[in-house]
């Protein structure tokens, strides 16, 4: 049975009323309202759920704030993520904001679009340009997410569900769609061959031929802005993974999580072939970032414009297409996790069959 009872200052005035519940097999639940009307409207709502089997306890969602919820996330969870330093960075962005101080309870599709909105309009100090609409859902998207762990897993259940699902995402960015054109594979090649980074050369051809990431191909390093050091990101390519006979290369570890064993094309094969090999046990003896420095320098001499090293997974990815190989066959290959990321490509497929169709 529901209790109401006013609330009084030390002078006597009246400064509100306490709603109160008790009921056997629930935590005894309390709140205080400025009027007497609110009072009973909560204590009644309270105890019709509670007569339908439905109340779920939200004191913890009162209590607890988005800040707090993300620094769980990012002390418990967060460690054994890839891609640490990224995410750590929109942390740092969403705590900081006016929903960091929000309670769970009060956070609402209006204040979560409301931040969307402000965020957008955001000056960034990295580019001095707005906050694109792809970080701000990579931030939305990260929100989400944490709020579903609490509510599913951490036992802190909203009233009304994950707001973050309620809004319009800002728009998607739309892929970059560069690829090798004319005769820029054989300009680059002949830029690479010159450079002084003697393994740039072999590493395009690997990446343009396997569809590999960076990271799988190559020892790659972040600083750590917490301890301010450089921390080992991935290990790159190991000649214990690769088989030259059966012309294969086995990647236990990917962006993704899932490990994938990559088929050599022959001119990978023989790529990997002609490289001497390393005491360490890595295929390419550097590192991504001295890769992409000595590919800038490598597209300046060619007089490329506009190519990153990641496009040549692109192309790789397009080239593959262009082979035959179907969808699942390519996925299998690139590693790309779901079909709707190969969803670009099938242009491709649909020039082929025209082509065959006569």
């Amino acid at each position: 049975m529901a209790s109401i009872g006013p609330r009084y200052d030390r002078d006597k005035n009246l400064i509100g009323w306490q709603a109160r519940v008790i009921r056997k097999g629930y935590p005894t639940r309390s709140k205080t309202f400025r009027g007497k009307k609110e009072a009973e409207q909560w204590a009644r709502s309270i105890e019709s759920e509670m007569d339908k089997g439905v109340w779920r306890d939200h004191s913890r969602a009162e209590t607890t704030t988005v800040a707090d919820m993300l620094a769980r996330y990012e002390r418990e969870v967060l460690p054994d993520k890839k891609g640490r330093q990224g995410t750590e960075s929109l942390i740092k962005i969403l705590t900081e904001s006016e929903l960091g101080r929000m309670p769970l309870a009060a956070l609402s599709p209006e204040a979560v679009a409301t931040y969307r909105d402000l965020r957008l309009k955001t000056i960034s100090k990295k580019t001095g340009k707005a906050v694109s609409p792809q970080t701000v859902r990579h931030a939305l998207s990260l929100l989400s997410r944490v709020v579903n762990l609490a509510m599913k897993e951490w036992g802190i259940p909203l009233a009304h569900g994950n707001p973050c699902v309620q809004i319009k995402m800002p728009a998607q960015a739309k892929s970059r769609d560069r690829r090798l054109i004319d005769d820029e594979e054989e300009k680059l090649l002949a830029a690479c061959a010159e450079a002084r980074n003697a393994w740039l050369r072999p590493v395009v051809i690997f990446a343009i031929e396997t569809a590999m990431r960076a990271g799988e191909i190559l020892e790659k390093w972040e600083l750590n802005k917490k301890t301010g050091s450089q921390e080992k990101k991935s290990i790159g390519l190991q000649w214990s993974e690769v088989d030259l006979k059966k012309r294969t290369a086995h990647l236990p570890e990917t962006k993704n999580g899932d490990a994938r064993t990559v088929p050599l094309s022959s001119r990978a094969a023989a790529t990997l072939e002609a490289l001497p090999r390393n005491l360490d046990g890595r295929v390419f003896g550097t590192t991504y970032e001295g890769i992409h420095q000595a590919f800038v320098r490598a597209c300046r001499r060619a007089a490329i414009k506009d190519l990153r090293f990641h496009d040549l997974r692109h192309e790789a990815t397009s080239r593959l297409f262009e082979k035959g190989f179907n969808p699942m066959e390519v996925s299998a290959i690139t590693g790309h996790k779901t079909l709707q990321m190969l969803k670009r490509y099938t242009h491709l497929r649909a020039e082929d069959l025209a082509k065959r169709m006569g």
